[in-house]
């Protein structure tokens, strides 16, 4: 039997949220305090390499790349919230549509970042853990 899949109407667009951190903690406080405001449903962490120019120089880093799941609608909140609580100077924060996905995970997607007692307040008004 085939998995249901869905592909997002004008009205339930997600998406893929990337940044990166120096430091496998602040992954952690980042990502909590993403999911406990209910800006993504869900956000991975992953160890990587990053090779890249910075003022002039060149650049070999490890960082953490976090992968978030999120409503589009909740965007600009989430980048935000990112800004905010970033030790960078210039955060990646780079924005992936998703075109299609389970019909079932997308539902969960959409139910876990409405509403409830986890509401973002107002901007600029976000706490980390």
């Amino acid at each position: 039997m085939q998995a249901s899949s869905h592909s997002p109407t004008s009205q339930q667009v997600y998406c893929l949220v990337l940044t990166t951190t120096a430091t496998a903690q602040e992954a952690q406080n980042l990502a909590q305090g993403i999911v406990e405001a209910r800006l993504g449903a869900c956000v991975q962490i992953q160890p990587i390499q990053s090779i890249y120019r910075w003022q002039g120089r060149l650049c070999n880093e490890t960082e953490f790349r976090l992968t978030v799941k999120a409503p589009q609608a909740r965007y600009e909140a989430l980048e935000r919230f990112i800004r905010a609580h970033h030790s960078y100077e210039t955060p990646e924060i780079v924005q992936i549509p998703i075109s299609a996905g389970s019909a079932a995970y997308l539902q969960w997607l959409d139910e876990t970042t409405q509403g409830g007692p986890d509401e973002p307040e107002p901007e600029g008004q976000f706490a980390l853990p």
